[in-house]
């Protein structure tokens, strides 16, 4: 029951700004969670904890070891990015809309709604208030929209919606009352910036971008007064040479250039200090990168026809990350080739259908927006996207072969998907379109079943010929679960009818059983040996049925154990909810797992925190109810209108139609799907986040691809007699059997330790550590297991250090082991010490 949170699927990038670090490391928010893509090693991991809402800002400190995330609710996350721990939590009374660390990691400048606060940065030491509040400037008469500081950590320039930029000095210097401001904007400043003199890495310019397209070139022509010439009234005056005075000297406006791409808005941009580059992107999906001062388009292109939310330089400047929210876009863009790094795209509507492949490496993903992804469980990258449905994907299956995939959809066809080649190489047709909407086939793989929405008939075709071989008829609503048994070719169904059919396919028989239900029956699973059947109705229940015999053996409540979750649009709390009703189909913040010998609930899974869905609280705040209906569902400002929206696209879109986005586009919380990994170490749920894979193992170790025809445990033997030790030890580790794991340690002779562990895989290590600590509690060899401890943290020292963290648990068990070990031998030998000094006092007597 040790299932922990594993990653997030399906959704690479939901919306506000990403960031490179360390130049391999992406860092992009994912509702309420944050997404880390290793751009190296093409793998993605979610980090473990969650915001309260969706995060909306992050600043990664220069070091790349902390981590501020602030969500649309103002509350900031202080994260150490290499423990993936939540250090300090902090809420700020205002929404924030740009927040950046200091050059030197000492400060944090945070744009809360009119104010600019700056914060001291916490650090690791554990404080009962961590942040220290050490200025605030309220000079900005509207919210400030960029923030940018100087190399030397002492000035910040911020823009506003006021259409202004202004120079804040961190010092309290008596000279400098007022900010200076940078005029002259039209519309509101997107980005403001600091440029730098390349030999003298001082500030001798500066950039401000506006909304309308408009990039303004400020040049500085200062003295070289300094903060220590300077007499001030702060009460830690600033450290000899720590930078220069940029208020002393001369800003005056060098030119105005324009990008001229009207009438689609700037939406984002990022400046390279080093290189003198600027990226824009625009709410039309064109991004364009320009040399500075000069402004030379080095390129213009278009990487959709959405709005660009996000881009960001990388510390070198030649990779450039662009983001789209509304498509759940992420690329990052090597611009001097040309060439994509990382490409990726979630789907854009609900995840509707998922499917494991048998060895569980693969993940498929079906959704309201036409597309199939195929993702790799243990990367979290999609590697393959089918569009060619032109109606939302209803129903996943793989194939035992491992390389062909099944999809259903509303379209009327039935595809097969080769996972080799990346084509459709059947498609499956009837007479009249239908809509599908449940798919299966038998162990053999020859038949291919597809129940329908609307005429309430289940289509039968041939996988090598494509012909329609049969039509099954019977059920009297539509079919939502199919499912044939693992051990024959008897297919189950289960229909809003209200019954759960059984089919013989082959013998062209009909129905050969009939389970009779109170209410509709929505999905239909059959035990792995095949002798028990179990199907969800929509009262909440769990019918679970003797296949043999055809008899209902038992019933597991699930109505209760699911409730929870108040819609902003229910009169009732949530335990006496009307939603109650159809909590049987997912419309829930819970998963639950049940034991069926028992039937007990054994744990129930909240598969989210986030606050930005409808759903998830349990009492709604009286406080925010009106005669109008609650707060948060009254639309009283024009956001689309900020982002060149007009009214008028709105209606065409669908939005202001009566009943079009209902609780004003808030999704719901609910779970379409759910599978179990045929492992059974892993689960995944297609939930309105995203899909959440859930595992047993920290990491994926057991690599079910490693397993053949010669992996047997007679070959362990078979090595072992042949004097063979690393093949044997290799061999077991590939079954993942701990018995005989063990056995080929203590084989393994003293005088061949250091060749074995350093043969060892380094996947394995972890599983290696584990048998050591189980091994050290029984084992009476304590030299030799010390010996083997020793020998593996010499061979593997490097790799250790580098996953650290996921070696830690293992690690720690080894420690605990050896140090009761230890107590337990100090305890006999101190015993021993005294009785051997009475003895040779008494022969001496003697």
């Amino acid at each position: 029951m040790n299932f922990r949170f594993q990653n997030l699927l399906g959704a690479p990038y939901r919306g506000g700004n990403t960031l490179l670090i360390n130049n391999t490391l992406l860092i992009s928010p994912v509702g309420n969670r944050i997404s880390v893509t290793d751009l190296i090693k093409s793998q993605t991991l979610t980090l473990p904890f969650q915001s309260s809402s969706n995060i909306s800002r992050i600043a990664a400190s220069p070091d790349g070891v902390f981590l501020l995330a602030v969500d649309d609710n103002s509350r900031c996350l202080f994260i150490n990015l290499r423990r993936r721990l939540v250090l300090h939590r902090i809420s700020f009374k205002k929404p924030v809309a740009a927040l950046n660390f200091s050059p030197d990691g000492s400060f944090i400048a945070i744009a809360a709604g009119k104010l600019l606060q700056i914060w001291r940065s916490p650090g690791f030491r554990k404080e009962f208030f961590p942040f220290e509040l050490v200025r605030t400037f309220a000079d900005c008469d509207d919210k400030i929209t960029a923030l940018d500081w100087s190399p030397d950590s002492n000035y910040v320039i911020a823009g506003s919606k006021d259409l202004t930029a202004r120079l804040f000095c961190l010092k309290k210097l008596s000279g400098f009352n007022k900010p200076f401001l940078f005029l002259g904007h039209r519309d509101i400043i997107v980005g403001a910036f600091f440029g730098v003199d390349k030999q003298t890495n001082n500030v001798s310019r500066a950039y401000t971008i506006s909304r309308d397209g408009a990039i303004f070139s400020w040049s500085y022509s200062g003295t070289d007064d300094k903060f220590d010439k300077l007499g001030g009234d702060d009460s830690e005056p600033p450290s000899p040479g720590c930078g220069y005075l940029l208020h002393t000297g001369k800003w005056e406006l060098l030119k105005k250039d324009f990008f001229m791409q009207a009438p689609a808005k700037l939406t984002a941009c990022d400046y390279h200090k080093g290189l003198d580059l600027v990226v824009v992107g625009f709410s039309n999906g064109l991004f364009g990168l320009y040399q500075m001062p000069d402004f030379i388009c080095i390129q213009l292109l278009s990487i959709s026809k959405v709005k660009i939310t996000t881009v960001v330089f990388n510390d070198l400047g030649n990779w450039l990350t662009l983001g789209c929210a509304k498509l759940g876009q992420l690329l990052v863009w090597e611009w001097k080739s040309e060439s994509y790094i990382l490409k990726q795209q979630g789907h854009y509507y609900d995840v509707n259908c998922i499917a494991y492949s048998p060895d569980s490496q693969f993940l498929a993903t079906g959704a309201d927006d036409n597309k199939i992804k195929v993702w790799t469980v243990s990367s979290g990258f999609c590697f393959v996207t089918f569009s060619e449905h032109t109606s939302a994907v209803t129903a996943l299956h793989f194939m035992a072969s491992n390389h062909v995939l099944l999809s259903a959809s509303l379209d009327g066809t039935v595809r097969a998907w080769d996972l080799f080649r990346y084509r459709n190489f059947r498609t499956f047709t009837t007479p009249s379109s239908k809509q599908f909407v449940s798919l299966a086939s038998d162990p053999s793989g020859e038949v291919i079943c597809a129940g329908t929405f609307d005429s309430y008939e289940i289509y039968v075709w041939s996988l090598k010929t494509a012909r329609l071989l049969d039509v099954l008829s019977g059920h009297e609503g539509p079919v939502h679960g199919l499912m044939f048994s693992p051990t024959n070719a008897i297919l189950a169904s289960s229909s809003w009818d209200k019954t759960v059919r059984l089919w013989d396919v082959f013998e062209g028989k009909g129905a050969v059983e009939t389970f009779p239900h109170t209410h509709d029956v929505l999905t239909v699973a059959y035990r792995p040996d095949g002798k028990q059947l179990a199907c969800s109705t929509l009262d909440g229940q769990i019918h679970f049925w003797d296949t043999i015999d055809g008899v209902l053996m038992y019933t597991i409540e699930g109505r209760r154990d699911i409730a929870g979750g108040r819609l902003m649009t229910d009169r009732r709390s949530a335990a006496n909810s009307s939603a109650g009703n159809i909590l049987a189909g997912g419309s829930s913040k819970y998963i639950c797992m049940y034991d069926i010998a028992d039937q007990v609930l054994l744990r129930r899974f909240q598969i989210t925190l986030n606050l930005s869905l409808d759903g998830v609280l349990d009492f709604l705040n009286s406080k925010k109810m009106t005669d109008a209906g609650p707060l948060d569902l009254i639309d009283d400002y024009n956001s689309d209108a900020e982002d060149g929206v007009s009214k008028q696209t709105r209606r065409n879109l669908g939005y202001d139609l009566p009943g079009s986005m209902p609780n004003r586009g808030r999704p719901v919380i609910r779970t379409k799907c759910l599978r179990i990994a045929p492992t059974g170490r892993s689960w995944a749920a297609a939930t309105t986040e995203g899909v959440l894979v859930y595992s047993i193992d920290e990491s994926f170790s057991f690599d079910p691809t490693d397993l053949d025809i010669d992996v047997t445990p007679e070959a362990v033997d078979a090595a072992l007699n042949e004097d063979q030790p690393s093949r044997a030890l290799s061999l077991s580790l590939r079954l993942n059997e701990d018995t005989l794991i063990k056995k080929c340690i203590v084989a393994v002779s003293p005088v061949d330790i250091p060749v074995v562990a350093s043969s060892v895989p380094s996947r394995y290590l972890q599983r290696l550590i584990e048998a050591f600590a189980d091994l050290l509690d029984s084992c009476p060899h304590l030299e030799f297991m010390l010996r083997w401890s020793q020998e593996l943290c010499k061979a593997h020292g490097q790799y250790i250090k580098q996953n650290s963290r996921n070696l830690l648990p293992s690690l720690k068990s080894l420690q605990k082991a050896i140090t009761r070990l230890h107590q337990d031998l100090a305890e006999t030998c101190s015993s021993n010490e005294y009785l051997l000094q009475y003895l040779c006092s008494t022969g001496t007597m003697k």
